[in-house]
């Protein structure tokens, strides 16, 4: 007798994604890089981590880092202020399983990365 399968709770994880230059990645002329703001489905962060690098390298963009901020649950738990829009996208990256690029935000002239527009 088989045992049944054991079905994993896919969560969705707020990640922060810092991306490069690389042809073809459709960010402005004279861009020097950016930062995607997006929602992924999986079942640790770990997962939604490597299906987010997957998807953005195969959309010809070019992954630098990844921070990750958390789930739902665990963004509320750090005082993160969610508004409704945020929840929907969450919401839906959780019935699709699939990554959601929630804003883009290309940077120029070398800027860092700021916290303008991150979870608070």
């Amino acid at each position: 007798m088989e045992k049944p399968k054991k079905t994993s709770r896919q969560q969705v994880y707020t990640l922060l994604v810092q991306v490069g230059r690389k042809t073809g990645d459709g960010l402005p002329e004279g861009a020097t890089g950016g930062a995607l703001m997006i929602y992924a489905s999986g079942v640790d962060e770990a997962e939604a981590v490597r299906e987010t690098v997957a998807i953005l390298k195969q959309a010809d963009l070019a992954p630098l880092d990844v921070t990750g901020y958390g789930t739902l649950p665990e963004r509320e738990a750090q005082g993160h202020e969610i508004d409704a829009d945020e929840r929907e996208l969450m919401q839906r990256a959780l019935e699709e399983n699939s990554v959601i690029v929630a804003q883009m935000t290309p940077f120029f002239n070398g800027e860092e990365s700021t916290d303008e527009g991150l979870p608070q």
